[in-house]
């Protein structure tokens, strides 16, 4: 396995999808106190980590966010934990917590089901500026 950040959370996105490139960039916005790095679930890092979770990604079509040697969180928990990490406004995103994780993922599922239609796709992966470069894992 490679050497992973152990500082760090990783947010494992579709690289292809044009509402998930715009996500991380979101989360590069708000990310103040820099806890969150990148990899496209298409990179050989990404598919190290999903192999090493044991994550079957063609089933749940989801985001996923990983942090090393603790836990991972997949669909609708992961974007909510990644939400409520920015502080401030961001915080009141974790009431959907409460709501049960089979409704939220209903809701989740709709939108990746949907994804591609609505925001489109990009041919290959997304290449991070240099100033971004250090968020991205290869």
């Amino acid at each position: 396995m490679i050497d992973l950040p152990k500082d760090k959370k990783i947010i494992l996105f579709d690289g292809v999808c044009n509402l998930c490139n715009n996500s991380v960039l979101k989360v590069i916005k708000h990310d103040k106190n820099n806890i969150f790095i990148f990899s496209s679930l298409q990179s050989k890092t990404g598919q190290e980590i999903i192999n090493n979770l044991k994550i079957e990604i063609s089933k749940i079509d989801s985001i996923i966010l990983y942090e090393p040697g603790i836990s991972y969180d997949i669909k609708s928990t992961a974007a909510l934990r990644i939400m409520s990490s920015f502080g401030g406004f961001w915080s009141l995103s974790q009431v959907f917590l409460l709501l049960p994780e089979g409704f939220r993922n209903l809701v989740y599922d709709y939108i990746a089901k949907n994804r591609y239609k609505w925001f489109g796709k990009k041919d290959s992966c997304m290449i991070p500026t240099p100033e971004l470069k250090a968020k991205f894992l290869d």
